[in-house]
């Protein structure tokens, strides 16, 4: 007998995430018959029973289960002819889209499940539930059953088998479940024999108890450890890995551990703890015997917590904190796959940990920090990938795109139906292997959320490889390419991830990075834009100057030093200053040689870069080395030296002025103040939070300005140079101070990881006007 009913569809982030058994249970709580399934990447219910108990099902969809994320639910009449219950039927094929959630941190269940002798998963390394556990990183196809992961292979014993299919159980439905008797297993390759299981957790563990490295196979890649406690160990990887500076990631045990060694915040202990377990930029214990190699010139550490079974048992064994480091030759991608490991790392690891479940993508871990109070991300990988960002009213009818990014901290973006899916990070196009693996992400992405764009959106630098990539795929497909300026897309970043709609007013943006392409053709770094998602109008800007030797001078930052003295003292004053030690960076440097490349005008391209501006404090303050080995190490030192102020800083002068129609930041009476701190014995942590207040304020300045004449209300801050929390903060208060709407990026990245969602934005927008 056919019963009224409804069809209620769920859209959003409802794969994997327990949907289906919390549908279940709501619904036999409320008396009410009918079915669930996966429908693609949907949710479909076949609900009847009293209205009353519709509608309370209905309300409490919204809120689902912890990790799930409702986007819309939609309800129609229809008929009702099953059984008495309610139950859970096999899901069906349907259209996808982006609705899969990240790889989740280890729950606290499982965890205390390994723990306990008398758990049949005792000390097993692959333990998870619906709750947690790997979801993107094993994933092959939709709709998100076991046959379409990496779990595949691993047929599951009866009393595996009883858990997944019990609807009672945390497990019911959790894909990657697993236990000793049916599950992926743990070897160990390296010195002596081979061994496996527990044997070759406690074989690593003592390689890495004695010094040395192990490659460890996590959920996204392999990574590098090594012990965080000793400066023997952390040298040698740096020296075999050549990565001769930028900072290692920590791992810790758990919160324990972390607070033996560290002094986070409330905020970051919340961070941490997150399921998306990023690494986070934290404080470490004056007295922590932590090996001083781990982040050279800075006074936070990254670290996170153990994020998988196998993390925390190794972590147990161990008994102290491990160095995890991306599992690569410097500047190639991070090894996935088991024989290219043994290959690749050779060189580099004395032993490797490794199992037997593949890896569907490539994912490094995902650094956040807390910035003006809020978590922010740095860069997007494990644990945040590819959950979506939903576009602001009105994208929804844009036709898809795929926007390319840039070329450092690569990354792509696609949109459909209202939605933005984010890649995850992919490393610098200039590095070997990177654009390939680019390009097979590229594809992996549109096949598995089966999208076909429309458009191709590319950074407006000619020479990028993303804009050079961008084209050739629009040509292969015969598609509009759409040239989105690089400052102009950082602000429309956040601008989109903030919810301004498509046909909403401008805002004022601060553009402030390392390099971009202007659309005078000069390179561009510290704007004061006036923005839409369609134009950008440049009407402020850090006052320009040479950047001599062109791209090296990003490299090595006394070339920068070298031009902002001259262009603020001339050169017998610069050459006095050195003279006297204020700026021993430019001691025995080729200062005659470099300023014949300014005056003639080759090879010194003007910049108004905020970037530069600070590897030339960095450099005048002596905590810049003299050939950088990643990008924005000058910077990252200054920030780092400006926390470590002992008193409030007074903001250092910055002029303001007008020049080629533009209002422009003067930062002349800056240096020469600087430079007259440091003969009178300053601090050089003052100097650096002098700075930092005076840039801040004169921005501020700038846009409050802005904002008066052109009668707007909203500052969009955007860029790579607002990973710097002083920097952030400080411009934060003041813009709140002159009565402004202040965003800042929070779930995309604000530099050029984020680009692509900004070159999304910008080229739907276009789309939709018909531009």
């Amino acid at each position: 007998m056919e019963l009224a009913a409804e069809r209620i569809v769920v859209s959003g982030l409802v794969q994997a995430v327990g949907f289906r058994p919390f549908v279940w249970r709501v619904a036999r709580r409320l008396g009410l018959r009918g079915t669930v399934c996966n429908l693609g990447d949907r949710v479909e219910i076949l609900v009847t029973g009293p209205e009353a108990a519709r509608d309370a099902l209905v309300a409490a969809l919204w809120s689902g289960p912890p990790r799930a994320r409702v986007l819309a639910v939609a309800r129609q009449p229809d008929l009702y002819d099953g059984g008495p219950g309610f139950e859970i039927v096999p899901s069906v094929a349907g259209g996808v889209s982006a609705g899969i959630v990240a790889d989740l941190a280890t729950c606290p269940a499982c965890l205390e499940e390994i723990r306990s002798p008398a758990a049949r998963r005792h000390g097993y390394a692959f333990t998870n539930c619906v709750d947690c556990g790997p979801r993107f990183s094993i994933v092959s196809g939709f709709p998100y059953d076991r046959a379409r992961t990496t779990m595949a292979g691993f047929a599951l014993c009866a009393s595996c088998r009883a858990e997944y299919d019990d609807p009672t159980d945390r497990r019911f439905h959790a894909q990657p479940i697993a236990c000793p008797a049916c599950g992926p297993r743990l070897r160990f390759v390296g010195p002596g024999a081979g061994s496996e299981g527990e044997a070759a957790l406690t074989a690593a563990a003592s390689l890495l108890l004695s010094g040395g490295i192990v490659a460890v196979k996590g959920i996204g890649g392999y990574h590098l450890a090594c012990l965080a406690t000793s400066d023997a160990a952390v040298a040698l990887l740096r020296a075999r890995k050549g990565r001769l500076a930028k900072p290692l990631a920590v791992m810790m045990r758990d919160a324990a551990m972390l607070e033996a060694f560290c002094r986070p915040s409330a905020a970051e202990r919340q961070l941490l703890a997150d399921p998306a377990a990023p690494v986070v930029p934290v404080a470490t214990r004056a007295d922590a015997p932590l090996s001083a190699g781990l982040a050279p010139g800075l006074d936070r550490l990254g670290v996170m917590l153990a994020y998988t079974p196998l993390h925390a048992l190794l972590l147990a064994r161990v008994g102290a904190p491990l160095v995890m480091s991306s599992g690569n030759l410097s500047g190639c991608p991070q090894v996935t796959d088991d024989a290219a490991a043994l290959r690749d790392l050779a060189g580099i690891a004395d032993g490797w940990l490794m199992h037997d479940r593949p890896i569907a993508r490539r994912l490094d871990d995902s650094v956040m920090a807390v910035v003006d109070g809020q978590p922010r991300v740095l860069r997007r990988g494990r644990g945040l990938a590819p959950e979506p960002l939903t576009l602001p009213p009105g994208f929804a009818a844009a036709p898809p795109v795929l926007a390319m990014g840039a070329d450092l901290k690569a990354a792509f973006c696609l949109t459909r139906n209202g939605q933005a899916l984010l890649s995850h990070h992919m490393g610098n196009l200039d590095d070997a292997g990177v654009a390939d693996a680019l390009l097979a992400a590229l594809a992996d992405y549109r096949a598995l959320f089966a999208q076909a764009p429309a458009v191709v959106a590319v950074d407006a630098h000619p020479d990028y490889r993303s804009h050079a990539l961008g084209r050739r795929l629009a040509a292969e497909a015969g598609l509009r390419v759409e040239t989105v300026w690089h400052h102009h897309a950082h602000v429309a970043a956040c601008m989109a991830e903030h919810g301004l709609p498509a046909d909403g007013r401008a805002v004022v943006g601060l553009a402030l990075d390392g390099a971009g392409l202007g659309q005078d053709g000069t390179v561009w770094g510290g704007e004061v834009l006036v923005c839409d998602y369609r134009a950008a109008r440049r009407v402020g800007r850090l006052a320009p100057v040479a950047m001599p030797g062109g791209d090296v001078a990003a490299r090595e930052p006394w070339r920068m030093l070298l031009a902002h003295l001259d262009a603020t003292l001339e050169p017998d004053g610069t050459d006095a200053a050195v003279a006297r030690g204020l700026a021993p960076a430019l001691a025995g440097r080729p200062l005659p040689v470099l300023r014949a490349m300014i005056r003639a005008g080759v090879n010194a391209p003007a910049c108004s870069s905020a970037g530069r501006l600070f590897d030339a404090m960095a450099a005048l303050l002596d905590v810049a080395p003299a050939r950088m080995s990643y990008e924005g190490e000058a910077a990252m030192r200054l920030e780092a030296l400006a926390r470590g102020a002992d008193q409030a800083a007074d903001s250092a002068p910055f002029g303001l002025r007008t020049r080629d129609g533009l209002a422009e930041i003067d930062p002349a009476a800056m240096w020469r103040a600087a430079l007259r701190d440091r003969g009178d014995g300053v601090a050089p942590a003052r100097i650096s939070a002098s700075f930092h207040a005076g840039l801040a304020g004169a921005f501020a300045e700038l846009a409050r300005r802005t904002a008066q004449v052109e009668g707007l209300d909203t500052v969009a801050l955007s860029g790579g140079a607002m990973h710097n929390a002083v920097l952030a903060e400080t411009l934060a208060v003041r813009l709140r101070a002159a009565g402004l709407r202040v965003l800042l990026p929070v779930r995309a990245p604000a530099g050029d990881g984020g680009l692509a969602l900004g070159q999304a934005a910008v080229a739907a927008a276009r789309m939709l006007e018909g531009v």
